[in-house]
């Protein structure tokens, strides 16, 4: 074993390792491509055959990276990568650690370690820097609440303040009374479902479309009616004859990067789904939980509550892409009455959000414009990475490149969505298929990537894509399930 410094710095044995002692381990494997996970395995296996003990503290993301000769984008992701495969561990203010990872093996006969898979399914990006402050502002303040009751059935007046705020700084006159606190996102859709719509009554939702708002309308027992978008964006005049000849009691609606096409619907757009629902009569849930996450420069849209006059449109906004998906922090932007209904509704199930994380939440929106430019910058260079290699080493599959958001709509040449996510962990790499979209129609010739993690996992994630692509190719698409009922 190695000489590992002894400090106090940490309480599980106090052990750390310094950069250029742990570089020297790791040798000439920080060289082979892909470098991140070049680095990883190293550590990983240096963990494992005893070289560094448990529990030891390893080197600043910059200063091995100095040791290395390397970026410090790729440290941080060979630390994301021990991380998530369970060979270390972290806290804020307290660094990263080593710890033993998972033993034993699965029961699947991969191509690849299911240690090393790439996950290109789900749409969350890592903590913002600026989370570990916020969660210890949240601690200090924490003070001025801790002789209340701690419930805000509301919400935090601090933190509707910072909302309403940020509505007005967006073009959108907002006070506090009209936003009402909840526990993500998902809480606040389905809120909203259930108190906007009767049993069977009809609910318009996009195809392809968000899976779980689509559930919380038929947990409700609502009629879904799906209106296409396609991959270049709504057809408003489709959308106009929706409105008019199924006349839904509700529409939900994602205008800002589509998930999971990308789309960004323009003012005017905005302005004749408003004028369409008011004739019908149809109450708006817009879902504006990646609004916030433009890439290319541009002016943005007005939300599309600027275009209200009685009352109809519903904004549903979220911590969890913009700052940290750890944040289980959303909100309602609606009437004052309205939310005080809501939050009645509310009271059959949750009473409250915690009060440390509408703490760090509120910290947070005081620097957000700070914040919207660093994750716009990470997520640009994730997106141009993704569709660099898709379009190098996939050139067959169509897809425009999304001017915001978290995710890329892919179409196939062959209807193999199923398939590929079948095939694809077996090359260590998961994707979300098509027909989990679908309101009504299979879509399997697409497939949803992500393009939240670094751009070296990225290309990675891509060459095996393309490799299990190739097999899926090659097989035999399956019977219709009911996998995606």
């Amino acid at each position: 074993m190695v000489p590992i410094t002894e400090s106090g710095a940490m309480s599980a044995g106090g052990r750390r390792i310094d950069g250029p002692l742990l570089a020297k381990l790791i040798g000439a494997s920080a060289l082979k491509r892909p470098y991140y996970l070049a680095v990883g395995r190293a550590v990983r296996d240096l963990v494992l055959d005893g070289r560094i003990p448990t529990h030891t503290r390893l080197p600043a993301e910059r200063d091995l990276a100095a040791a290395l000769r390397v970026s410090r984008n790729t440290v941080s992701a060979a630390y994301t990568w021990l991380r998530e495969n369970g060979y270390a561990d972290s806290r804020p203010g307290a660094g990263s650690w080593t710890v033993l990872g998972p033993t034993g093996s699965g029961s699947r006969a991969p191509l690849t370690s299911s240690a090393e898979h790439i996950d290109l399914g789900a749409a969350a990006p890592s903590a913002i820097d600026g989370v570990r402050d916020a969660s210890r502002s949240a601690v200090e303040r924490l003070t001025a609440h801790v002789d209340g009751s701690g419930y805000a059935p509301y919400g935090l007046p601090e933190l509707r303040h910072a909302i309403a705020r940020r509505y007005v700084e967006r073009g959108l006159p907002t006070t506090p009374e009209q936003i009402l606190v909840t526990n993500g996102a998902l809480q606040a859709v389905a809120l909203l479902m259930e108190l906007l719509l009767e049993p069977g009554e009809r609910a318009m939702v996009e195809s392809p479309t968000y899976p779980y708002a689509l559930r919380a309308a038929c947990r409700v027992g609502a009629s879904p009616r799906a209106v296409a978008v396609p991959p270049g964006g709504w057809d408003m005049g489709a959308m106009a004859d929706a409105f008019r000849r199924w006349r839904p009691g509700v529409a939900y609606l994602v205008p800002d990067f589509q998930n999971p096409t990308g789309a960004l619907m323009d003012d005017e757009e905005r302005r004749t789904v408003v004028a369409e629902a008011h004739r019908a009569g149809t109450s708006l849930i817009v879902d504006e939980s990646v609004a916030e996450l433009a890439i290319d420069a541009g002016d943005q849209p007005a939300p599309m509550a600027a275009h209200d006059r009685d009352g109809r449109v519903h904004t549903v906004g979220s911590a969890a892409k913009l700052f940290w998906g750890g944040l289980r922090i959303g909100w309602i932007r609606t009437t004052p009455p309205m939310v005080a209904k809501l939050a009645t509704a509310r009271q059959r199930t949750d009473l409250s959000s915690p009060v440390l994380e509408q703490l760090a939440v509120t910290h947070l929106l005081s620097d957000v414009l700070r914040i919207r430019t660093e994750r716009s910058r990470q997520l640009r260079r994730g997106r141009d990475a993704m569709v660099a290699e898709l379009r190098a080493r996939l050139p067959d599959w169509r897809f425009a490149s999304p001017s915001g958001g978290l995710v890329l709509w892919a179409a196939m040449p062959h209807p193999l969505a199923t398939v590929l996510a079948q095939t694809a962990p077996r090359y260590g790499v998961h994707v979300a298929p098509g027909p989990v979209f679908g309101a009504e129609e299979p879509l399997e010739y697409y497939v949803r990537l992500s393009y939240t993690l670094a751009p070296e996992i990225l290309a990675d994630a891509v060459r095996r894509l393309a490799e299990a692509h190739t097999e899926a190719v090659a097989r035999p698409a399956p019977a219709p399930g009911r996998l995606y009922v």
